[in-house]
């Protein structure tokens, strides 16, 4: 399996990105310990030099993780014919029991990694670079995180084994089978279109107060959290339905398959990118009050805010466009 084009690249871009934190973490051990900004020393000086060096590889390294995430399941996805049982990437992911944690831990580095890249964007406005510190410590909690990912993948590539005979999403995405995927699944449409225009609303509210009057990023946050767990429930009890034209077909992966459209792709990629921008946007409004940020943060905050809302109409824009164009009637059963 390791010879698979998809995986080598996953698992060379996991292996260089872990050894970029790795690296990155020992120098950040060195500033959080002698870090003077007040200081003229030499060693002041070549840290101020590194720290561009390295927030330059660490863009590039966290910007990665997101096409990582993406080829992470266009893979799975790609691969379910090569196993018994699977139609789609839960079938893969369901091989052994490293598909999964994978998974779940390349979405918290995205998001971890979005936070970090907008304190370094922040930070490097500053004059005094007053979050330096901040951001470096942040460093040193995903570096575990990055390593962890790097193990986890390799072991699941590793153990895959063809002869092994897996569960379709049919047994996960069921409103007979156990479990939180099950629970998912048997939510009423109902309470599913209440989760999803009900949250909508209010992170577009939060979004347009955050936009206007320049405050407020860390309720529009917890706004966009709220909407994106509210859109992946709606995804699976309600939107997929219509997308497969199915009343019992649950799957939240199978709608990424062509005979689908790829409605998944134009789904899930604005709804990340949207909670992503809205958790920069919280990032960066806390820090409104010191005096060397002021002015950057009264620029780019409205920015922010302004990209996470044009993502999230477009997230809610092919949501309701997905049921509208559908042939799948089931209305007067449902309502």
């Amino acid at each position: 399996m390791l010879l698979n084009p998809a995986i080598l690249a996953l698992v060379l871009v996991s292996a260089v990105i872990g050894l970029m934190l790795l690296l990155a973490s020992a120098f950040a051990i060195q500033l959080l310990r002698e870090w003077d900004i007040t200081s003229g020393s030499e060693l002041q000086l070549r840290m101020e030099r590194r720290t561009y060096l390295i927030s330059t590889l660490l863009f590039w390294a966290l910007s990665s993780e997101l096409i990582s995430l993406v080829l992470f399941v266009y893979n799975a996805e790609s691969m379910s014919g090569q196993f018994v049982g699977a139609m789609c990437a839960t079938g893969v992911l369901n091989v052994n029991m490293w598909g999964w944690p994978t998974l779940f831990l390349k979405i918290a580095i995205f998001f971890s990694g979005t936070i970090w890249l907008a304190l370094n964007y922040l930070d490097n406005k500053g004059i005094d670079y007053p979050l330096v510190k901040i951001k470096y410590t942040l460093l040193l909690l995903m570096a575990p995180m990055v390593v962890a990912e790097f193990y986890l993948q390799l072991n699941y590539f590793l153990a895959m084994n063809p002869d092994v005979i897996t569960s379709c999403c049919g047994s996960l995405f069921s409103v007979d089978a156990e479990g939180v995927a099950a629970e998912v699944s048997s939510l009423s449409p109902r309470q599913a279109v209440i989760a999803l225009y009900g949250s909508g609303l209010v992170v577009m509210v939060s979004g347009s107060w955050t936009l206007i009057r320049k405050s407020g990023g860390v309720l529009f946050a917890l706004a966009s959290a709220g909407a994106f767990i509210g859109a992946l429930v709606s995804i699976v009890s309600y939107l997929s339905l219509y997308i497969y034209e199915h009343p019992h077909h649950h799957c939240p992966f199978c709608i990424l398959k062509s005979g689908h459209g790829y409605a998944g792709y134009a789904l899930y990629i604005p709804l990340f990118l949207a909670t992503s921008l809205s958790l920069a946007a919280s990032v960066v409004s806390v820090w409104k009050g010191v005096p060397s940020l002021s002015r950057a943060v009264e620029v780019d905050l409205p920015k922010l805010a302004f990209s996470a809302l044009v993502m999230f109409t477009i997230f809610y824009t092919l949501s309701a466009w997905v049921v509208w164009q559908s042939n799948l009637t089931m209305g007067s059963v449902w309502w």
